[in-house]
């Protein structure tokens, strides 16, 4: 008789380690935008993978978490919070690294913190593809010292070298219980929160070095229509108005690209034809309470 197995799996680490990028992995479809750019994850998102075996179907929860890293603004809080939130009902904490960007005091708050809790506890090395073998086992060594690891792995979230064999080990920590959600169901995000990521990834990709940090995309309106297909307003709320003729870009050309290609990815994901529609406001976002809801974190 196959057992029907369901858990939770925390996914924590610094920012840009590559938390979303695994996340998709394991899922086997795009659930969390990723970018170059730091602390691109700042809603916590739940992705839903299923694994199956002769004696177990299993269907993991796993929380993609906002990095966690030193906050300075109340944006930044909220996000590390979430964080650690998020690790409150894991059955299994997975700690994820980046053994070429990796700054080691950045691993120590992490570190002390994850030796108080009960959860069975994974270290996984990203980038084996691109890392040194002798600074990797060594990095590895050194971090199996200072925490008791129920299991260590080697992958590459980009490659998906060596997913397999952690998404093995993570289904054979989960408990024996009813599954949360459908069989068919990737990820808890709605298709409007999803539209704004898919657009915040754009902004990000096409204005990495120009536009700071400080900025976002807000849903106006997702409205599916008579055909089938589906009508998207959204706002890219930037912090100043010098800004704004950098998202616009020459004659309307940037603001038309990101949201080409924002339709492009929206319209493969949902499998119908959307409809786009951007405009650009300039307003001090972080400190707006709704904007918080919006994402999922707490304010205050």
């Amino acid at each position: 008789m196959t057992e029907q197995k369901c858990g939770v799996v925390a996914v924590i680490g610094a920012p840009n380690a590559g938390k979303s990028t695994l996340v998709n992995q394991l899922v086997g479809q795009k659930i969390a935008i990723t970018s170059a750019k730091a602390q691109t994850t700042r809603a916590r998102m739940l992705g839903i993978a299923l694994h199956e075996t002769q004696s177990a179907k299993t269907q993991m929860i796993l929380v993609d978490t906002p990095g966690i890293f030193s906050p300075r603004r109340k944006l930044d809080r909220a996000m590390v919070s979430a964080a650690w939130d998020s690790t409150d009902q894991a059955d299994a904490v997975m700690l994820l690294v980046d053994p070429i960007k990796q700054r080691r005091h950045e691993l120590e708050p992490m570190l002390e913190a994850l030796v108080k809790r009960p959860e069975r506890k994974i270290l996984v090395l990203n980038k084996v593809d691109k890392a040194k073998k002798e600074p990797l086992l060594a990095l590895a060594q050194e971090l199996g010292e200072k925490l008791e690891f129920a299991e260590i792995f080697f992958i590459s979230a980009l490659s998906g070298d060596g997913v397999p064999e952690l998404k093995d080990a993570l289904a054979g920590m989960m408990p024996i219980g009813e599954w949360h959600y459908p069989e068919d169901q990737v990820s808890d995000a709605s298709e409007r929160l999803l539209a704004t990521e898919i657009t915040r990834e754009q902004l990000y990709a096409q204005l990495h070095e120009e536009l700071p940090y400080d900025a976002t995309v807000r849903p106006e309106s997702y409205t599916v229509k008579p055909d089938g297909s589906v009508e998207v307003r959204q706002q890219i709320v930037i912090a100043k108005a010098s800004q704004k003729p950098i998202v616009l870009g020459k004659g309307g050309s940037k603001i038309k690209a990101i949201g080409e290609a924002a339709r492009a990815e929206l319209a493969e994901i949902l499998g119908v034809k959307v409809h786009l529609f951007l405009h650009v406001k300039v307003a001090a976002w972080d400190e707006d309470k709704e904007v918080y809801e919006e994402m999922g974190l707490e304010w205050g």
